[in-house]
Formats: structure tokens, sequence, C-alpha cells
């Protein structure tokens, strides 16, 4: 126990390095599968090249603005007693590691697509176990990689800026400067994501989009089909924007989670036996038993008969996971938090707890843990009801879908409105139950304790694209029905899980945006945010404004980029011969061409969105009026993010019905019904929800939440802030007596 006690911080890493042999494991496992034939391997490559593509043009973009920022950051570092130039080079580590991991995902993804199209010509079995595999290499890619790089730099900073500087305190400036130091980590890796995932939302929805319209709908061929010119860019886009995108996205979720517990951890005085700092350890030893406990659940994930769930076979493996990471969680809290309690350094006053706080004990931590594990579980359970074929959300677009496109529309928006309802009172719930147990530490460990399981969602939530990925393959090289009916079954649940995932997504972003918001605050040397100040209300209304104008920015990106992808596919259609005759070529590399640059052009002003308008409103109006505006970019993009990935997933569940025949009023309908076309429509107006502007909104209010923390120690000093602390002070003093004495006549 002592040799825990005394290199447990050397232990993080390991634990994310065990990630990465697995995953190394089970990528070879992949690539020794049988990839099909010549037909087959040629699609594939197709998919992969204009993957490689876009990455490609992405990164070189943003190795431009990375270049810029981390020279801006270094400049800043050096402004500052609390911070230094070396958040230059974490930033820079934490923007490559979050491309990395997106690469490492569409690299497997791209191998494991054509695998499981060619196991699934045997079993439907060894279908899901090709494609879950693809997954869980990105799962545990990601994960490992997240906890490698977080916990090797925390390990430096700690010993550079802490433990070599004499009198130097856990709970003071020294801590505070290794932790700033490490949050530029977090902001690279954020903000390689939100590029990302908007770049590849708009890649992916543009073919999409093209796909469907003139494919499926005025030619009457399946989006899949070979003769789809759009086919190709569109299984692309499955790659750089549901697998790469969302690579990137999760890693910057799972980083800035454990940094918003380590920055509020600073603050607890813990008198443990790894020199204080166990409240800042914890997040990132739960982080990596979770890791190794989302190992064993993907091993649980596996049928036998061709008539199993494949549902059922996710879900074991996930609630494996989490309860065992539940269950461990209990021992290494007990073990790693002394007994007694807690309270935070800013809610005393020369030493004295102020009246009104609440201290905690490590008991109250781990019931954080678990609100925030339940938490999780039920805005997955709740999403999955809103967007599951044969549940009553997705039915009621169906019927309504017998009566034309508008209906459509009406039932889609209106069940992605309603749907806000439980995940928000969920969410309520868990904020204000992990606050009971733990108090601000409470509500970052809960969203630490929900992310734990990471690598297992993850896995999850990437089998879908690689299994819709095998579905295109087997329908453009016109493999056996039966081949196409196993793909079919396994994309059909991974629209679900990708829903799933999204909503278990933007619940973690709201936790953790909280925490950092608490964190900011902290930093910035001002104890609250005081809403009926006019400038803070205002700041208020101006962050609530921000989801909006992001969404729309994507959403119009995505309708700019279909149109040029509709354009040509029309063209293609008309003027080479023998397109649907099997005679001519499609030209698919223009219409990946199209994708790719339109992508690559429409990310730059969401993303600058996101990143400039925390640094004009706090250094112009100062940090209280930022916080306002922290606030409403919270709750307006949670509530933006819930509704339009549950409307998108919905829509897209609703048309898929139809491929298995929909009940209408006592009759059957098929695809290319009048009511699936009015489906086709209704997804089409969900892709870009779901998949663009939707699960862009996490990372949205991340960002923006860590781009202020950055900057906080800037801003401590601002004349707003100064004049705020001094109007505190004057409010201690006594009332004068002519106060009174008005006081007293005016009764």
């Amino acid at each position: 126990m002592d040799f825990l006690n005394n290199y447990l911080i050397y232990l993080i890493p390991v634990l994310g390095l065990i990630g990465i042999l697995v995953m190394a494991v089970k990528a070879a496992w992949v690539t020794k599968q049988n990839a099909g034939d010549g037909d087959m391997a040629t699609l594939a490559g197709y998919i992969a090249d204009g993957a490689m593509a876009f990455l490609r043009a992405e990164w070189k973009v943003l190795g431009g603005f990375v270049a810029v920022a981390g020279i801006l950051l270094a400049w800043s570092g050096t402004t500052v007693a609390t911070s230094s130039w070396v958040i230059a080079i974490s930033f820079l580590i934490g923007a490559f590691l979050s491309a990395f991991a997106g690469y490492l995902g569409m690299r497997i993804a791209t191998k494991a697509n054509v695998r499981t199209t060619q196991a699934a010509r045997t079993s439907l079995a060894q279908a899901l176990k090709v494609s879950f595999t693809g997954g869980t290499v990105m799962g545990l890619g990601v994960a490992g990689l997240a906890i490698i790089g977080l916990g090797s730099l925390f390990i430096v900073f700690y010993q550079f800026y802490v433990v070599k500087v004499a009198g130097s305190s856990v709970n003071g400036e020294a801590m505070a400067k290794a932790l700033d130091v490490l949050a530029g980590f977090s902001l690279g890796a954020e903000s390689i994501a939100l590029f990302a995932r908007v770049g590849g939302g708009i890649y992916t929805k543009a073919a999409d989009v093209g796909a469907d319209l003139v494919g499926k709908v005025e030619a009457g061929i399946p989006e899949d089909d070979v003769r789809n010119p759009a086919t190709i860019a569109d299984n692309v886009g499955d790659n750089v924007g549901d697998v790469a995108g969302m690579g990137a996205d999760l890693f910057g979720s799972y980083v800035a989670t454990m940094l918003a517990t380590m920055v509020l951890g600073r603050e607890i005085v813990s008198h443990d036996n790894f020199g204080g700092i166990a409240p800042v350890l914890l997040p990132m030893v739960i982080a990596g038993l979770g890791l190794i406990f989302s190992i064993v659940g993907a091993s649980l994930v596996k049928i036998k008969n061709e008539t199993d769930s494949v549902q059922n076979a996710l879900n074991i493996g996930n609630w494996a996971s989490i309860v065992l990471t539940a269950i461990a969680t209990y021992f290494v809290v007990q073990w790693m938090l002394p007994s007694g309690e807690f309270h935070m350094v800013r809610d005393e006053v020369n030493g004295v707890v102020k009246e009104g706080i609440i201290p905690f004990t490590k008991n109250g931590v781990f019931g954080s843990i678990v609100v925030g594990l339940v938490v999780g579980t039920l805005m997955s359970i709740i999403t999955e009801y809103y967007t599951a074929m044969g549940k009553r959300p997705v039915l009621s677009i169906i019927r309504q879908s017998s009566t034309g496109h508008a209906t459509n529309i009406i039932g889609g928006l209106s069940v992605g409105m309603e749907s806000t309802v439980l995940p928000i009172l969920v969410l309520a719930s868990g904020i204000y139950g992990s606050y009971y147990f733990a108090g601000l530490y409470g509500v970052a460990i809960a969203a630490a304790g929900m992310m734990a399981t990471t690598a297992m969602q993850l896995a999850i939530d990437a089998f879908g694209p690689i299994a819709d990925n095998a579905g295109g393959i087997a329908e453009m090289s016109r493999l056996p029905e039966e081949v196409r009916h196993r793909t079919d079954n396994l994309d059909a649940v991974g629209n679900t899980t990708a829903a799933t995932g999204k909503g278990f997504a933007i619940a973690s972003a709201a936790l953790t945006s909280l925490a950092l918001f608490a964190a900011f605050v902290g930093v910035a040397g001002i104890e609250h945010i005081d809403i009926y100040k006019a400038n803070v209300l205002a700041g208020l209304f101006v962050g609530g404004m921000i989801p909006f104008i992001f969404s729309a920015l994507c959403i119009s990106a995505v309708g700019r980029a279909a149109m040029a992808m509709v354009e040509e596919v029309r063209r293609q259609f008309r003027e080479i011969p023998g397109i649907m005759t099997y005679e001519g070529k499609p030209e698919y590399e223009k219409c990946v061409a199209i994708s790719t640059k339109a992508s690559i052009r429409e990310m730059v002003a969401p993303g600058l969105i996101a990143l400039i308008t925390p640094i004009i409103i706090g250094f112009a109006f100062g940090p209280e009026v930022l916080g306002g505006l922290l606030a409403g970019v919270t709750v307006s993009g949670v509530l933006m993010g819930i509704f339009q990935s549950n409307a998108g997933g919905a829509w897209d569940n609703a048309k898929k019905s139809f491929e298995k025949g929909c009940d209408i009023n006592g009759e059957i309908f098929y695809k290319k019904s009048e009511p699936h076309k009015a489906s086709v429509t209704g997804d089409t107006v969900g892709d870009p929800f779901k998949d663009t502007s939707g699960p862009s909104m996490n990372i949205l209010i991340k960002l923006m939440s860590i781009v202020s923390l950055v900057i906080a120690p800037h801003l401590n000093g601002h004349p707003a802030a100064t004049s705020a602390k001094i109007q505190k002070e004057m409010n201690k003093q006594p009332i004068s007596a002519h106060v009174v004495v008005k006081a007293e006549k005016s009764v």
C-alpha cells in the first residue's frame, strides 16, 4: 500500500498505456480479417482515400490556427504570475493528440467497414464482432491518449511548479500555476474538436443530402447504390464526421471533465497520504479505472444467433462497465480521501467557514459520482426512447408522414422539443444532487464519474458508422440480400446508439461546463455572478443567442454545400451516359471534392465565434459580464443540443422504418411510397441537426468555458472586478447614523 501511496501519480499514465496496448492488439485483429473481393476492396479504397484527403486539407488549415494561437498563448503566459509561456507547449500537445485520436478512429473505421461487410456474408454474430471491435479500437485509443497526455503533463508540471519550488502549497498559487498551464492541453484538444466536428459534420451532411434528394427521391435508387455519384462522398462523410470528428470531440470532453475537477480539487485542503493532492488526482484515477473496466465490458458484447438482439448485447457490455466502475470507485474514494469534513478554500474567511456553507465528506464525494453515473444512464435511456424505432415518438412521425412532407416536419420538430423536458429535469436533479453531496467539487466529480466509461461509450457509438459503411459497401457491391439485411440490422442499432451517445455527451458537457464555470469564478477573483446588474443580464442574453447563430452558420453551410452537391449529381446523371444501366461510371471524386472544399471553408466562422467571443467580452466588460455570457450559452446550448440531436435521430429512424414496412391506419407502406418520400424529406432536414450543429453544441459550451478559464488570470485585475471588490468591502462597513435615522423616520 505504501508503494501505491508513493507512486499513484505515475500509475495514471500506465493505465492509459494499458488501454493503448489493448487497442493495438484489437486493431491488429481487425486488420487480419478478410477484406472481401476486388470490387469491395476498390470501393473501400475510394472511401479511405477520400477520408484521408479531407483530413490532410483540414490539418493544413488547423496547422496555421494552432501555430498562431500557440504564439499568442506563449506571450500571454508571460504577462501574469499564475501562468507561463509553457502553456503554449501544453496547447500544442493537446491539439496534436486530439487530431491524432480522430485519425486513429478514422483509420480503423476505413479498415473495419469492408471487413464487416465480408463478415456479414457468414453471420450477424461475426459482423457485430468485427464492427464493434473496430469501434473498441477507437474508444480505447481516445481514452488512452487522453489519460496518458493529461497524466504525464500533470506529473511534469506538478514537479516543476510545485515540488521543486520551496515553500509552495498544493492549495496555493504554485498549484494554480501548474493547472493553468495544464489548461492549455484542454484548450488545444477542444479547439481541434470543434473544428473537426463542425467540418466533418458539414462534409457528411452535404454528401448525405445530395445522395438522398437526387439518388433516392429523383432517380429512385438507394443512396448507397453504386450508380449514385454522391455515394462515396456519403460514406467518406460517415468516417470524417461520425468517427474522426466524434473521436476528437470525446477526447476534448474527457480531458475537460478531468481538468475542471482538478482545478476545483486544488481548493480543497486534504490531509491525505498523497501530499494533499488526492482531490486533484481522483478524477484521473477514476478515468483510468473506467478505461480498464471498459475493456472488460467490451469483451462481453457478443451474440450467437441471427435472432439475438444486438442492442441487448451492447447494453450488457455497457452496464457491466458502469457497474464495475461504480463499485471500484467506492473503494478508491475510501482509500484516497481522508476521514473528516472538507470544504473549498474559497468558502472560508480568515480560516473560518462562511455561514451557510455545508462541509462534505468522502462518502459525499462517492455519492456525487453515483449521481453522475445515474444521470448519464438516464440520459441514454431517455434519448433511446425518443429516437428508437417502434417507440411512440418515432411512430408519431411515421403516422404524420402519411399526410405529406409538411406534417412530417411538424412531427419531428415537436418530438425534438418535447425531448428536452425529461433530460433537463434529470440534469437539474443531477446538479442539485451532486452539489448537495459535495458542493461544487461534487458537480465536477459527477461529470468525471459520468465520463469514466468513455471508452465503452465511444466503442458503442463508433460501431454505428462502421456498420453504416459496411451496408453501403454491400449495396454498392450488389451482394446478396441477406448480407444487406445483416448490415441494416447493425445500422439501425447504430443510429440509436449514435443518438444516445450524443445525449450522453451533452449531459456531461452541461456538468463539465458548470464545473469550469465555478473554476473560472475562483480564478477570476469574483465571488458570484449578479444577474440583477444590467451589464451581467445583457451578457446573459448575448450568451443565450450564441448557440442560435452558431447553429445557423452550421446549417446554412450544409445547405450551401448540399446545393452544390445536388447540382453536381444531377449533372452527372444528365451528361454521363449509361450510369443507370451500370455501363457508365460516375465521377465520385468530384462529389468528394465539393464536400471537402465546402467543409474546410465553412468551418472557420463557427469556430471563431466560440474562441473569440469570450476574449472580447472578458477584456471589454470584465469577468462578471463574461460569467453572465457563459451562463447564457450553457443553458441555451444544452437545450439546442438535445432538441436538434433528438429531432434528427427520430426523423432518421422514422425513414428507416419504411425499409421493413410501416403500418399506417391499417395499410402497410414501404420504400418509394409517398409516406416514405415525406420521411426522406424529414430525414434530410434532420441531418444537419443531428450530425452538424446538434453535436457541436457540447463542444461550443465547453470550449467557451475553457477559453474563459485560460484568460481568467488576466481578468483578475480588470477594473470591473476591482470595483466589485471595493463595493463589497464598502458593504461590510457599518451603516451611518443618518441613514438609520432616515430609515426610522420612514417607518
